[in-house]
């Protein structure tokens, strides 16, 4: 009787040690697979970018690359806001403003879509809304802004679609502007 007393702690002892080690193998062998699906370093970085547009001069335009698309940054003349802001937003085939930065279902007037406190920048991921294309800006198209020559969409100098087979605005990106023009995307 007494040997069965003895034996009994062993064998719990036994019984957790080797769940333990069962579990710690498991652990270490499912870890690889979760690990997996983590982002890689390169998209992680790119999630968030800065940009120094102080060397920006009315009239031009700077592009970057963020989350592998192209990133428009217009320092827009006092004709293209008043231009933009004249507008008629009801008259636009897209009312939405699509700015992530305002809220939700906001209308697609300029003031919606350019830099909140800095209506002279507008900040749109360059992405054709039709079909994924790079508009080409700097005047293009037939309201000023950017045209898309794949397949023929015309966006104004707010970047809102005016003409063609695109459905939607070109896209505002999140952002912060911060008073030193550090414009920061993500």
């Amino acid at each position: 009787m007494s040997a069965t007393l003895d034996t009994a702690p062993r064998r719990d002892f036994l019984f957790y040690a080797t769940g333990a080690v069962g579990a710690v193998a498991a652990s270490a062998a499912v870890w690889p697979l979760f690990n997996s699906m983590n982002p890689s370093a390169d998209v992680v970085a790119l999630s968030s970018i800065r940009v120094d547009i102080s060397g920006l001069t009315v009239g031009s335009q700077l592009t970057v690359e963020w989350r592998g698309k192209p990133v428009f940054i217009r320092y827009r003349t006092e004709g293209e806001i008043a231009e933009a802001q004249a507008e008629d937003v009801s008259a636009l085939p897209d009312s939405i403003a699509r700015n992530p930065n305002v809220p939700d279902a906001s209308i697609a007037s300029d003031a919606n879509r350019a830099v909140s406190d800095r209506p002279e920048f507008l900040v749109m991921i360059g992405v054709c809304t039709h079909l994924g294309c790079v508009p080409i800006g700097d005047g293009a198209g037939d309201f000023g802004g950017w045209f898309c020559p794949c397949h023929g969409s015309h966006y104004d100098t707010s970047g809102r679609i005016r003409r063609g087979p695109a459905p939607e605005n070109l896209h505002i990106p999140k952002l912060d502007l911060s008073g030193d023009l550090i414009l920061t995307l993500g």
